[in-house]
């Protein structure tokens, strides 16, 4: 076959099998978590591939439904064993690592003036802070004070806390005034 020839017969097949193809793919793209129109073209690559080796297949129909299952299963094979990567500095502001700094300073601060509270407060708030999130019940059990007297209790013990640390940091008023 001439090139010229080549060419016309891969246009026709082409063009015949266009929109089989693009049917083909939006059906099974869902499935294989992949974009339509990359599925579509993974099948074209494979169909040129086709024409220039061994010619138009017999039944192309057939072909591009096969072709078309065929990238779709080995999308999801590779979807499968990528990993995405968890961290990206970058692309997450909240993770940088002067933010962990200044996160973990506010953490230190804020602890180091809950011990300084007066009487059952440091135990009261290290259990409010906890990370298990206790219920009332649970912190007033494990005070071994009644549930009722917790609420009022904490109110003192909050106020103690903002005195402190409204004194140690100079909050600014409005329109930056300062206190």
């Amino acid at each position: 076959m001439t090139a010229s020839r080549e060419t016309a017969v891969s246009g026709q097949v082409v063009g015949a099998l266009q929109a089989l193809v693009s049917a083909e793919a939006t059906a099974e793209a869902p499935a294989a978590a992949i974009e339509a129109g990359d599925l579509e073209q993974a099948v074209w690559v494979r169909l040129l591939e086709q024409l220039g080796g061994d010619g138009p297949p017999d039944d192309a129909a057939r072909w591009v439904r096969k072709a078309v299952r065929a990238e779709a299963r080995r999308a999801r094979r590779t979807a499968w064993r990528e990993l995405p990567y968890r961290h990206d500095p970058c692309a997450d502001a909240t993770g940088s690592p002067e933010r962990t700094a200044l996160r973990n300073e506010r953490r230190r601060s804020l602890r180091a003036a809950v011990a300084r509270t007066p009487g059952n407060c440091p135990r009261l708030l290290t259990a409010m802070l906890s990370p298990h999130d206790p219920t009332y019940r649970e912190i007033a059990g494990t005070l071994g004070i009644s549930q009722g007297s917790l609420g009022p209790m904490r109110s003192r013990c909050l106020g103690c806390l903002r005195r402190m640390l409204a004194a140690e940091v100079a909050a600014p008023e409005h329109l930056g005034k300062e206190r």
